[in-house]
């Protein structure tokens, strides 16, 4: 019996071992056959290995929160026109040319700033333009469930149709219309009529942006819709070339192109605090530097809009130059107000008896710091109230009630006509005389006044500029006609000899002068604009 079973033990063990065996040849074939496909299916990199998709896992953060948030609440504009052919007196042999819509070259200022939006398809054109209809589009957003959307004004003034495609299960190309808009802030308040209620924005505080926070642009640049950029607010109320008298922008380095325009600026938390308005470029796209108009400006024009259909801002119909140096006060012997350039005819301040000159120091008892300071709290009040202005005029202090009217009204046939002065007959060289200004100047003659329109005034002109000099410096320019030196009027060259006698190194200057507006005048007469420069003598 233990025979028999110490065989069968071995039986067993053998055919253990053998299975063993058998089984490890099946493993070591199917290694080797595996290795040779995947050698016959990687030819190319035999020894590279596959690359293999990991398991889905959202990074979320809070941009993406933002981005999801807000694609219901962005909106696609595209306005389509046909140009029209109008009659340009200007052009050569007043050929016909093409009336197009948005801003005008004039409106644009400096080549630097530019209002932007995607027009039309590129490419090559096989018909004339104004022969067929044409397409610019934008952004704007959702500020009511009702369908009111926020755009800037150049995405859909003079243009023939609106349509706004929503971010959402909605593909409905929605026509929409013209609640109101705003020319001053370049803001248009459109509506479309949704099938359902629409998912609104929420609204932030602008006075509270803070350079360094982060900034977050939507919109749709090129065309190319719900695109989301990021980076930071890099400056607060920019006054910058081509901006409206009433635009102060918010500057960020979030990617802006042509299609963002009318397009929200965000914070971090989601909160509009600006709308896209204008980039800073050389190429016509991004190069850094957008600008967006803050919220709260903008909300006070869209409550305007839907409440009066229009914005209603106060003006007492005064001008001043924004370009004025501190020297030019420190000069007139004050330290802060604006110095009234021009007194609109017939405006309410010169009914109440304002001079070109004066310099107002205060508004309803409160120190005017300039001229912005100035515009934006006389804007405030309401049309038909009073406001007691003080001016400071040749050293005293005068007080006024003025009643404010609509700016609007006041300015109504403000067209800055331009004007090329003729050129004046060369002077003889005995009549002019060298100032140590830097300049060469000789007494107006009574030719000059009749050919350039100047009957009444007294002065002399500028006949060149020494390079380098302090007249150079400060911008005066060749043929310009000084009137007034420190508000000492000047009728002679001996005038000016006097006045500088009494000046000193350091001494602050500023010269009133009239200089020919550029562009063709009315009956071959000059159009002439007068403003004063200003600056501080140097040692030498």
């Amino acid at each position: 019996m233990k025979v028999f079973n110490k065989m069968r033990q071995q039986k067993l063990l053998s055919v253990s071992l053998l299975l063993v065996t058998l089984c490890i040849g099946i493993v070591i074939g199917t290694l080797m056959n595996t290795k040779v496909h995947a050698a016959r299916g990687q030819a190319v990199a035999p020894d590279a290995s596959q690359l293999t998709i990991p398991s889905v896992v959202q990074l979320g953060n809070e941009f993406t929160k933002l981005a999801k948030k807000l694609d219901p609440s962005v909106v696609y504009i595209t306005a389509d026109f046909t140009p029209k052919t109008v009659v340009n007196p200007h052009g050569r042999n007043g050929q016909e040319e093409e009336d197009q819509p948005g801003p005008s070259s004039g409106d644009e200022g400096s080549d630097l700033f530019r209002r932007f939006f995607k027009n039309g398809p590129g490419g090559g054109e096989t018909v004339p333009r104004a022969m067929r209809r044409q397409e610019q589009s934008g952004t704007g957003f959702i500020v009511d469930r009702n369908g009111y959307i926020i755009t800037n004004n150049h995405v859909v003034s003079r243009v023939d149709h609106i349509r706004v495609r929503l971010h959402t299960d909605d593909s409905t190309d929605y026509r929409a219309r013209i609640i109101g808009v705003d020319p001053e802030t370049d803001l248009a308040v459109i509506k479309i009529d949704p099938k359902s209620p629409l998912t609104a924005v929420t609204i932030g505080n602008s006075d509270g942006v803070q350079v360094g926070d982060w900034a977050v642009a939507i919109g749709s640049p090129f065309g190319l819709e719900a695109s989301v950029t990021a980076g930071i607010v890099s400056a607060l109320g920019r006054d910058i070339g081509g901006a409206l008298q009433l635009q102060r922008f918010i500057q960020t380095d979030a990617a802006i192109n042509p299609g963002n325009s009318g397009g929200p600026l965000l914070n971090i938390r989601g909160e509009v605090i600006g709308v896209n308005t204008m980039i800073a470029t050389q190429s016509g796209g991004y190069q850094g530097i957008g600008f967006a108009l803050p919220i709260n400006m903008v909300a006070r024009v869209y409550n305007d809009i839907i409440r009066e259909g229009k914005v209603v801002r106060g003006s007492i119909g005064v001008e001043w130059n924004k370009t004025d140096k501190p020297e030019l006060l420190k000069a007139l012997g004050a330290h802060a107000g604006v110095l009234v350039q021009r007194v609109r005819p017939g405006g309410p301040a010169a009914k109440a008896g304002l001079k070109e000159e004066d310099i107002i120091v205060a508004l309803n008892g409160k120190p005017v710091k300039d001229g912005e300071d100035l515009v934006g709290r006389v804007s405030e009040l309401p049309v038909g109230t009073q406001a007691d202005i003080t001016v400071d005029r040749d050293g005293k202090n005068l007080n006024f009630k003025i009643g404010i009217q609509d700016r609007a009204e006041v300015f109504k046939n403000d067209e800055r006509l331009g004007a090329v002065p003729k050129e004046d007959e060369p002077a003889k060289p005995e009549a002019v005389t060298q100032a140590r200004f830097g300049m060469k100047i000789r007494t107006l003659t009574d030719t000059d006044k009749e050919s350039n329109g100047l009957q009444g005034k007294t002065g002399v002109m500028v006949m060149s500029i020494d390079e380098g000099s302090f007249a150079e410096d400060i911008g005066i320019e060749e043929k310009d006609v000084i009137i007034s030196i420190n508000r000492q009027p000047v009728t002679s060259i001996e005038d000016v000899h006097k006045i500088q006698a009494s000046l000193k190194p350091g001494d602050a200057v500023a010269f009133r002068v009239m200089r020919g507006a550029q562009g063709g005048g009315r009956g071959g007469r000059s159009s002439w604009n007068s403003f004063f420069v200003s600056g501080t003598l140097p040692s030498q």
